[in-house]
């Protein structure tokens, strides 16, 4: 039985964060799929395509992990691919108490689904990507806070 697990989120831009969650998650799932979702609430910076492209040259050597966009309900995305896994990154207490309110409706909604939360690495702690548009906003370079592998200047 294969393993799958979920990693929803805007990524804009994905963060050494996310790129540490993922790798982390690894040695429990056999393969996990970012899902880059189209957040009506939120104005995006960069395109979900470019954002897939990223994330796609972040983990290019990494066959365990695929990378997709979605629009919709991430438990609807899950009951399509019939994935039972949501993996979420938690660097805070505000964190938890907003991703346990949606685990738990995620469950109500399909109860197969497990989420399944990593706490993000001490040094992570105050990675965001809000902070990382703030900083490209004002011309500042972000270089430590995205993905070694990422030059962010080639998707301005």
């Amino acid at each position: 039985m294969n393993r799958v697990a979920i990693f929803p989120g805007s990524f804009d831009p994905i963060t050494v964060g996310h790129e540490s969650v993922v790798l982390r998650s690894l040695s429990m799932f056999d393969k996990v799929i970012v899902a880059v979702g189209y957040n009506a609430s939120k104005k995006a910076f960069f395109s979900i395509d470019k954002r897939v492209e990223m994330i796609g040259k972040v983990f290019a050597n990494e066959p365990k992990v695929e990378v997709i966009s979605y629009e919709g309900l991430t438990v609807d995305l899950c009951n399509r691919l019939k994935v039972n896994y949501i993996l979420r990154g938690l660097r805070t207490s505000a964190d938890f108490e907003f991703e346990r309110a949606i685990a738990q409706v995620n469950k109500a909604m399909f109860p197969q689904i497990e989420t399944v939360f990593l706490l993000t690495a001490p040094e992570h702690t105050p990675v965001n990507s809000t902070i990382i548009r703030d900083i490209l906003l004002h011309k500042g370079d972000p270089s430590q806070f995205i993905p070694t592998s990422l030059k962010i200047t080639d998707y301005l």
